[in-house]
């Protein structure tokens, strides 16, 4: 177990120099507070994080509106027998319509590496070595020695204290507090962490009974759970991670408000999206196709009107005029005698 927690630690310690690196930047330039520092840093993961926020919500929302296609696909395809063909057909569905059935899952499972990125750096941070002679020496790990927090960790002997905390401490055990007094805040860290994460959830889940969709029971059960597993890792890591999780819950909930009523979470968005650009691509092709030239009616001859057969008939027996021609002077003489 230690060879593999070596191995791990290793392959990330570039990533550890980088968030040392960084937070012992903002601690120097911005202001000299390790709570704010934290926050900041914090911020700045969520801004990276946050198009996987929107993509999972929206995936979110994808699956609660396929809930009564997948209940129909559960009663046709019943029994243990029917198990692979229901998968085939869930699969199917979930491909037709673009749905990652762990997309709702994305944002807890993608703060796991990071719990343990800033667990072992904040760990670094006060990292502490004994001396022969007993004593106590304060050696942060991660942070660059010639910078300013770098100097006050030395100073403090390792201790992350801010606001009468010692933010490198956890809630257990009570005795290195001095006591159920001191120890208050820390269980009040962990305790908003898990509040602000049953928060999220119901806003999640309040949005989809406004819009009349049921409730995945997967789903449900999920979200009650892992704030519980949560609940176990805020009693055992440093109160500095604990903050990290309480500002990016906090943020991903302001994240969630803005999509709520920008709309943007909205699956049904995207299709109709997609069914207007299908329609307007159609279109275009319609009136790119060439006209098809209709071919040449022939008219109707117009019936002629009967002529009078008696006049027909007198008209052909009666013999035509000759042409008149010019009398001669010989006839002229004679017909003057």
């Amino acid at each position: 177990m230690h060879a593999i927690s070596h191995f791990v630690g290793s392959v990330f310690q570039p990533i550890f120099h980088l968030i040392g690196w960084l937070l012992a930047f903002i601690y120097d330039n911005v202001v000299p507070n390790y709570a704010i520092s934290i926050a900041l840093l914090t911020v700045i993961i969520m801004g990276i994080l946050t198009p996987f926020t929107v993509k999972s919500t929206r995936s979110m929302m994808a699956m609660q509106r396929l809930q009564p296609e997948i209940k129909k696909l559960q009663l046709k395809y019943k029994g243990a027998e029917n198990r692979q063909q229901l998968n085939e057909e869930m699969m199917k569905l979930y491909k037709e319509e673009g749905v990652n059935p762990i997309g709702g899952c994305l944002p807890m499972l993608i703060q796991m590496p990071f719990l343990f990125i800033l667990y072992s750096t904040i760990k670094g941070l006060a990292y502490t070595v004994t001396t022969k002679a007993g004593k106590v020496i304060s050696h942060p790990r991660y942070i660059p020695h010639h910078t300013k927090m770098y100097d006050n960790l030395v100073a403090s002997g390792g201790h992350i204290k801010v606001w009468g905390m010692d933010l490198s401490l956890r809630p257990f055990p009570i005795s290195v507090h001095g006591g159920w007094v001191g120890a208050l805040p820390f269980f009040a860290f962990a305790a908003a962490a898990v509040g602000l994460q049953y928060l999220q959830m119901a806003q999640m889940n309040n949005l989809t009974r406004k819009r009349g969709q049921p409730l995945p029971s997967q789903q449900l059960m999920m979200q009650r759970v892992l704030p519980i597993v949560f609940a176990y890792f805020y009693m055992v890591i440093p109160a500095a991670v604990v903050l990290y999780m309480i500002i990016s819950t906090g943020i991903r909930i302001i994240t969630q408000d803005v999509m709520f009523r920008t709309g943007v979470s909205n699956p049904n968005k995207g299709a109709a999206a997609v069914a207007a650009s299908s329609l307007i691509e159609g279109e275009s092709e319609v009136v790119e196709r060439p006209a098809i030239k209709a071919a040449p009616v022939k008219p109707t001859p117009k019936p002629t009107p009967k002529a009078n057969t008696n006049n027909r008939s007198r008209n052909q027996t009666r013999p035509a005029p000759k042409p008149s021609q010019p009398r001669s002077k010989a006839k002229r003489k004679r017909k003057a005698r």
